[in-house]
């Protein structure tokens, strides 16, 4: 019995954790594959008990993000709203705002690609041809179909 109540700590001691959790340390990769360590200046997160949640981060390099969001989406779905921005290589200051509701992920940037404003005008040329196709199909009428009926005739199966 001893040795069984022995056996049960032993594994229990070697079954503890070693050591507690670190989070690994913010890297920098470069192109050539090396890396440098970027320190976390600021990281300050809340989590209330009804769902509420924010946080705040930001590194030496000068990446930056903040969130704050809320189960008050339609059944209980979480919403949020924050930013974040860094500097492109190229030099340019990136800054994206955005929303993510039951709408989905809604993001907002001036350096976004935005889809041009629609009805755009359609060009003459187009106008023409839906007038020319419009015209030929009144001169034309189609022998396989009465369109009046809603009766159909089979596509021949050759070229007469």
């Amino acid at each position: 019995m001893k040795f069984v109540i022995l056996a049960a700590l032993v594994a229990v001691a070697f079954g503890a954790p070693q050591d507690s959790y670190r989070a690994p340390a913010a890297r920098s990769f470069a192109a050539d594959g090396s890396f440098e360590v970027v320190p976390i200046l600021r990281d300050e997160r809340a989590h209330e008990d009804d769902g509420r949640y924010n946080f705040d981060i930001e590194s030496a390099n000068g990446i930056k993000a903040s969130e704050s969001g809320s189960p008050s989406g339609p059944k209980g779905t979480v919403v949020s709203a924050g930013e974040y921005s860094f500097t492109a290589p190229d030099g340019t200051d990136v800054v994206v705002r955005y929303v993510a509701d039951e709408n989905g992920f809604q993001p907002q940037s001036d350096l976004l690609p935005v889809a041009p404003e629609f009805p755009h005008p359609i060009p003459q040329f187009v106008l023409d041809q839906i007038a020319f196709a419009a015209e030929e199909d009144r001169r034309n009428p189609r022998r396989d179909s009465d369109e009046r009926s809603g009766t159909f005739r089979a596509p021949s199966a050759g070229y007469n």
